[in-house]
């Protein structure tokens, strides 16, 4: 089965491929990425859940599908044909600012054994190239307080307050 990728290569910046570390790539999700780790590595965010295959390319065809709006990203470690870091930029269409698009950015996850090669950094940075390309007037993300530090290193401010409200499990019943 031929690999595929969720968006076009052009949206990657050059940049940030050449500051990584010598054996890394920077590149679009990959069909295939289900055998490199790639929920793996989101596994250090949150409960990810056992996805089955089909269940992976159910959502991997969802998401090249509306590849205008969606835009995971993956490094891997080339050596070992795995995915080490992933992000996601969310595009927005908005009514404001005449009908602005907003980057939402979603999902940033470092492998555990690859802490401290900046590779966070780089995800950051090349989804924010990603918003850029794609026309947004701006991009946002969500963050744990403890967090905060690294996102101001990556040209991020502290704006406003973040609300949440969780579906209970349990839906009262009509």
């Amino acid at each position: 089965m031929t690999e595929v990728s969720l968006f076009e290569s052009d949206l990657l910046s050059p940049e940030v491929q050449s500051l990584l570390p010598p054996g890394y790539t920077l590149r679009a999700l990959r069909s295939n990425d289900y055998e490199r780790g790639f929920l793996k590595v989101l596994e250090v965010l949150t409960e990810v859940g056992n996805h089955s295959r089909q269940e992976f390319d159910e959502q991997f065809n969802y998401l090249k599908k509306h590849n205008h709006q969606y835009h995971t990203i993956t490094i891997t470690e080339d050596a070992k044909n795995q995915v080490v870091a992933v992000g996601t930029i969310l595009v927005e269409r908005k009514f404001v600012h005449k009908n602005g698009l907003v980057g939402h950015i979603e999902d940033i996850a470092v492998n555990g054994n690859q802490q401290g090669k900046k590779l966070g950094l780089r995800i950051i940075q090349a989804l924010k190239y990603i918003g850029a390309k794609r026309g947004c007037y701006k991009v946002i993300l969500d963050c744990s307080e403890k967090n905060v530090p690294f996102y101001q290193k990556c040209g991020f401010t502290q704006k406003e307050v973040e609300m949440a409200w969780y579906v209970p499990e349990v839906k009262a019943r009509l």
